[in-house]
């Protein structure tokens, strides 16, 4: 039995596409990220650079002028002085000197500065800075300690104790930080676009040796066996292509031979069975005579006289039955058709042959089933199907004929030929219709030359109908055949 895989989901070119759309997307944001955290990182630090390199010049401007030890007006002046130095910015200035602390800014709190930061400049006299979220927005917040003639790190003064904290609101780099990431957002957009496209390009070129694959495998199983493939390039695909145009040129060389020595059969089978027929016809003309004479022979002669003539029979039979085989194929096998009562068709089959009384029939009315069929060929169907359940079923055999009439499609004569056997095996439902077949291996002769069946299917199938072969529930077999009730116009 063939089996045909399931195809995943979704399509081959679709799971591409998502695919390299997932990869393009994942490295487009990935690539925006680090670039944004880059140009982010740049710009704070730049702004945070600019910020203490003038706040420390602010303040070594204005430090000389404090005495010391300060009071808290001399703070209070010393901040102001400090913040006036930027008049770009707004910067609030807080000075520290012990308890003492004063601001730029009259009444400021200074909220921003933490204790763990106001002692980092205390403690360890060096510059300090943080960033810190305020309700008004991000702001940097800076100490300095203050050194006797120097506010530098190097440690080349002593500390005065004077510490300077300044806060400056960073709206403007939180701006540039904002319009730094709508860039992104609006970059990020058509590269993925672009990316898709791209997914979509790839994947038709991945996809285009697997369709030209696909079709190619469709034309070989309609059977254009020479059919191949173009090959391009040395990839994975290039190496496949070759694989098919090597199996496909195998393939089509197996078949050939087949089909010759199929050819040398079927013309051998038709020559043998053609050359046997005089003979046998003489044969059957001498044994008629001896059939006559038989009566007047001795016992063991007659009975050796009866055995040659029905042999000769059998042989007559099997050789007719080759020939019919062999018209059929070799496409010789024809129609003449007639108009006909099938029902009164099939009466005069089992009568020729003595066997309306022994099958039971139950068929329609006259001219009920009317068609255009070859009558030679349904009496071959009628007597081979009968003489089958004669022979391999057991009484009661019946043969019931109905008509059906399908949407759409020419009536039908349904013909059942059922027994009262032991049924057909499972195993050999399948193969009733094969040539020369056997059930029983053991079993090297039979009365039949073994080609009945298969010749009642080609019959059937020459009319355009069909034949079926299958087991009653209550015991037995039954062979269904249909065929087409074609009307004269």
């Amino acid at each position: 039995m063939r089996r045909r895989l399931p195809l995943p989901g979704g399509g081959l070119r679709m799971r591409l596409v998502v695919a390299f759309a997932l990869v393009a997307v994942v490295a487009t944001v990935t690539t925006g990220a680090l670039t944004f955290r880059a140009a982010r990182t740049d710009l704070l630090q730049q702004g945070q650079d600019t910020v203490i390199t003038q706040f420390r010049d602010g303040v070594d401007s204005v430090a000389p002028g404090v005495s010391f030890p300060p009071t808290r007006s001399d703070l209070q002046s010393f901040a102001t002085q400090v913040a006036r130095t930027q008049r770009t910015a707004d910067w609030r200035v807080m000075a520290t000197y012990g308890d003492l602390s004063a601001t730029s800014q009259v009444g400021d709190g200074f909220a921003e500065l933490t204790p763990a930061m106001r002692d980092s400049v205390g403690t360890r006299a060096a510059t300090v800075f943080q960033r810190v979220a305020t309700g008004h927005g991000p702001a940097l917040v800076v100490g300095i300690p203050v050194r006797f003639g120097s506010t530098l790190y190097d440690g080349s003064a002593d500390s005065s104790g004077l510490a300077v904290f300044l806060t400056v609101p960073q709206d403007s780099e939180q701006g540039y930080v904002d319009a730094l990431v709508a860039a992104v957002e609006r970059a990020t957009v058509p590269a993925l676009v672009v990316a898709v496209l791209l997914a979509l390009l790839a994947a038709r070129g991945v996809l285009r040796p697997v369709r030209a694959l696909r079709s190619a495998t469709r034309q070989i199983a309609e059977g254009h066996l020479e059919t191949r493939l173009a090959v391009h390039g040395s990839d994975e695909l290039a190496g496949l292509s070759h694989t098919f145009n090597d199996t496909a040129a195998a393939l089509e060389e197996s078949v050939a031979e087949l089909r010759r020595m199929e050819a040398r059969a079927r013309r051998f089978a038709a020559d043998v069975s053609h050359e046997l027929r005089t003979p046998l016809a003489a044969m059957a003309a001498v044994t008629d005579v001896l059939d006559e004479d038989a009566a007047h022979l001795d016992p063991d002669t007659a009975t050796a006289v009866r055995l040659i003539s029905e042999e000769t029979v059998k042989l007559a039979r099997l050789v007719d039955d080759l020939m019919e085989i062999s018209r059929f194929d070799a496409g010789a096998a024809d129609l003449h058709l007639d108009e006909v009562d099938l029902a009164e068709s099939v009466r005069r089959s089992l009568a020729s042959r003595g066997w309306q009384d022994t099958i039971g029939t139950l068929l329609p009315p006259p001219d009920t089933a009317r068609g255009r069929v070859d009558p030679r060929r349904l009496d071959v169907i009628v007597a081979n199907l009968a003489g089958n359940a004669l022979r391999h079923g057991e009484e009661p055999v019946r043969l019931a004929m109905t008509v059906r009439e399908p949407p759409g499609a020419h009536p039908l004569a349904v013909i059942e030929v059922m027994d009262s056997g032991p049924g057909i095996p499972d195993d050999v439902l399948p193969h009733v219709f094969d040539r020369f077949y056997k059930s029983d291996t053991s079993r090297t002769r039979t009365e039949g030359s073994g080609l009945g069946l298969s010749i009642t299917a080609e019959n059937v199938h020459l009319h355009g109908g069909t034949i079926t072969a299958a087991n009653r529930p209550g015991g037995g077999a039954v062979f269904t055949v249909a065929l087409p009730l074609r009307r004269d116009v």
